[in-house]
């Protein structure tokens, strides 16, 4: 019914009957988003949306537990969709994600000067060579990547980067800057980051 409905609305759809053959189909193709019931024999779905990255999943299941959804959300899930569901929702709900991601997609890499930071990877590079950045370190390139012409100010940084990252703090963060500077300088040769007194960091225009 779904692949149906699916193809009437001219997406190509590729199916799988259990979790390992989810898998399988998965190792061979990297589809646009993935419709993913939770009870499937073999693997259960929460067993495969840990192994999916960098592929959208709107979990589509009759489990109808808040606790359930909450986490499959949090461990990865970008909607959920419980049965019985209208096809019109599902079908918007299809589409809004596949905008979202295709948006995402558009601003997947940060580029400044020669550095290169992949978001969807967590990677950071300079011409060929991978700066090898703790997790600190890329959380306040990547916001200094996304401001390149401002100043950021420290208590911005502190709380942008506060979640991921608690080991950074008012006391730590000067330490972090210094560290990230000597990575960059060292792939690079050049100075990227610059304190401006007494209000926060940017990045160095050459």
């Amino acid at each position: 019914m779904l692949e149906e409905a699916l193809s009437k609305e001219g997406y190509e759809v590729l199916r799988a009957y259990s979790g390992t053959e989810a898998l399988l189909v998965l190792a061979g193709a990297k589809p646009d988003l993935i419709l993913l019931d939770l009870m499937l024999p073999g693997l259960q779905g929460e067993e495969v949306i840990s192994q999916i990255k960098g592929i959208p999943v709107i979990v589509v299941s009759a489990k109808a537990d808040l606790e359930n959804k909450v986490d499959l959300l949090l461990g990865g899930a970008v909607d959920y969709v419980t049965k019985p569901f209208h096809m019109r929702e599902l079908l918007a709900r299809i589409f809004v994600h596949l905008k979202n991601a295709e948006s995402m997609t558009a601003f997947s890499e940060l580029t400044f000067g020669d550095i290169v930071l992949a978001i969807d990877t967590h990677t950071v590079k300079a011409g060929d060579t991978e700066i090898k950045l703790t997790r600190t370190e890329y959380a306040i390139l990547k916001l200094l990547m996304q401001n390149p012409t401002q100043v950021v100010t420290k208590s911005l940084l502190l709380e942008r980067i506060s979640a991921d990252t608690p080991d950074c703090t008012e006391s730590s963060l000067k330490m972090h800057i210094s560290n990230l500077r000597k990575k960059l300088r060292e792939v690079t040769d050049k100075d990227y980051i610059e304190a401006v007194w007494g209000i926060g960091f940017k990045l160095r225009a050459e």
